[in-house]
């Protein structure tokens, strides 16, 4: 394997977008309740080496380098506690707010129950052909999505009212390696409390 690198940052975001927390909370309120036991995968996105999002119509989950291709596998720290990054996709577009979600960092968008009650630590998915387990670190913002989405945004997905409803995401890690496409079917084979 080529050593881990830095890479480029990725994409800035656009500050016209940027929703204040009022709006997030009331809009976020007001989304449908996502299914608990089975959901679909939405979008897949892979981070580039020169700092590009690749929108995926179908991908490889693999157990040593996560979504085949993308940065985690290229770069430091490689944490296998992060190897997924993934977000419920009717949040991530409510604070996108019209912006392509290759802005965000994350892999992959989901129509599925993620909070802390429904997937606890240790729960176990079959997302498409793979099946990936809840890693138990957190998956809150960081500068990167300050600059993105505003200070709002980071006030509301780290607000800690909200936590465990994993508003900015959670991670998951490869257990099984497989194919994965957009609409590609989720669901939970076990939960762990």
């Amino acid at each position: 394997m080529a050593s881990l690198a830095r890479e480029a940052y990725g994409p800035t975001g656009d500050p016209a977008r940027h929703l204040s927390l009022r709006t997030l909370r009331e809009q976020w309120e007001s989304l449908p309740q996502p299914e608990t036991e089975t959901g679909r995968l939405r979008f897949i996105s892979r981070r580039l080496a020169d700092g590009q999002r690749e929108r995926l119509s179908e991908a490889r989950l693999l157990l040593e380098d996560g979504l085949e291709g993308d940065g985690w596998s290229r770069r430091p720290p490689r944490d296998p506690e992060a190897q997924l990054a993934v977000m419920a996709y009717p949040v991530a577009t409510l604070i996108a707010n019209g912006q392509p979600l290759t802005v965000f960092g994350d892999n992959l968008f989901v129509d599925l129950d993620i909070t802390m009650a429904n997937l606890p630590t240790g729960s176990r998915l079959r997302v498409g052909e793979a099946e990936v387990v809840v890693t138990p670190k957190p998956h809150t913002g960081c500068a990167k999505f300050h600059r993105r989405f505003g200070d709002d945004a980071l006030r509301f997905v780290q607000w800690s009212g909200y936590r465990a409803q994993r508003l900015r995401g959670v991670f998951w890690r490869v257990v099984a390696s497989g194919a994965v496409w957009q609409d590609a079917p989720i669901s939970v084979l076990q939960r762990e409390a």
